[in-house]
């Protein structure tokens, strides 16, 4: 018998649904972006984030069921994020969700949102073999998971500071190109020359697997600042071009060397940034040197989308790991820094 999950994600600034069968078969995804809402203020507003949701949600759902052609009652499961995210934004998934649950009386399932980025590999490739390294990187993340099995993560390498897709923000409001920044910088950076200027990339100590890039913002910052009170030419696409390059050269360079310690032959890349054709050609071209496979998701799938929980709640589904109707929103919520969620 077939499994239809209900998924649903709140956890910033997109108001999503989504209706999966059996992890793989995706009958509706539905995402309403508050993009436009929040770019006159040049990031996300959280208090405006929530209400939105609270006006969006009913009528996102009602849509992707009907997408799916499927009523509630034929639905076995409703999947939510809980954490990490605005905890305003989250509370509205949740208490959704659970009204859901409770009224159908089918299992509430609990999916950390960088689980659902993950898993969101898996809708597209659902068998992938274990064990992976997996690199999430998005606005609020930049992280290395070691996944041996599915519902174990291991935590072994983050940002210390800012995370990249957070640095391309800041880079693209001082180059005053608009939000969100990483779509901008990419486009502009196709103009411009990679090795036009020389930013600096933190490998910090020799064994790390961490990561950091305040030190490049800061640099880029300075970079700019200095260029005008000389009254020099800035080249906007030669700043952004370079400046890309650099984040990619690190991010490259550490998921490969955590494979290499973990004698991993697979690599999956997750969240938002990897939208970023430079970066999945980037980690393609290496990854043919270094005879290891490199999984991404399409595009749709890399930003926040309901149907990676979807997919992620289905295989929690089949462990049976059914969440509480006290399930509460869990804003630093961490992935595998104990080897679970």
């Amino acid at each position: 018998m077939s499994v239809a999950i209900l998924g649903i994600e709140t956890s910033c600034d997109e108001t999503a649904a989504a209706v999966v069968i059996d992890g793989i078969t995706i009958s509706s995804n539905i995402i309403s972006s508050q993009v436009e809402i929040h770019q006159k203020f040049g990031g996300v507003v959280p208090e405006v984030a929530s209400r939105k949701h609270l006006e969006l949600i009913n009528g996102v759902i009602r849509v992707a069921l009907e997408e799916a052609g499927l009523s509630f009652k034929e639905i076995q499961a409703v999947a939510v994020t809980y954490g990490p995210g605005l905890a305003g934004a989250l509370l509205v998934g949740i208490a959704t969700a659970k009204a859901i649950a409770y009224g159908l009386n089918v299992p509430l399932l609990a999916v950390n949102h960088l689980e659902g980025h993950i898993y969101a590999n898996f809708i597209s490739s659902p068998v992938l073999p274990f064990p992976l390294i997996c690199l999430v990187v998005s606005g609020g993340h930049t992280e290395l998971i070691l996944m041996e099995r599915h519902g174990s993560y291991q935590f072994i390498g983050g940002t210390l500071d800012d995370a990249a897709g957070e640095v391309f923000d800041k880079i693209a409001r001082v180059l005053k190109l608009g939000y969100p920044g990483g779509p901008l910088i990419e486009e502009i950076a196709r103009q411009g020359k990679e090795e036009a200027i020389f930013f600096p990339r933190a490998y910090l100590a020799e064994d790390s697997l961490d990561f950091s890039f305040s030190g490049l913002k800061t640099a880029v910052i300075n970079y700019l600042r200095k260029s005008q009170q000389k009254n020099e030419m800035i080249n906007p696409a030669d700043v952004a071009a370079s400046f890309q390059k650099a984040v990619i050269d690190v991010l490259v360079d550490k998921t490969f060397a955590a494979a290499a310690r973990y004698q991993v032959k697979t690599v999956v890349l997750a969240g938002g940034v990897v939208a970023n054709r430079q970066l999945r050609t980037r980690f393609l071209t290496r990854a043919n040197k270094e005879k290891i496979e490199v999984i991404y998701p399409e595009p749709v799938f890399c930003t926040d989308n309901a149907a990676m929980i979807a997919c992620a709640g289905y295989y929690k589904y089949l462990r049976g790991e059914q969440a509480p109707f006290s399930l509460n929103a869990a804003p630093g919520l961490m992935l595998g820094t104990d080897g679970t969620v």
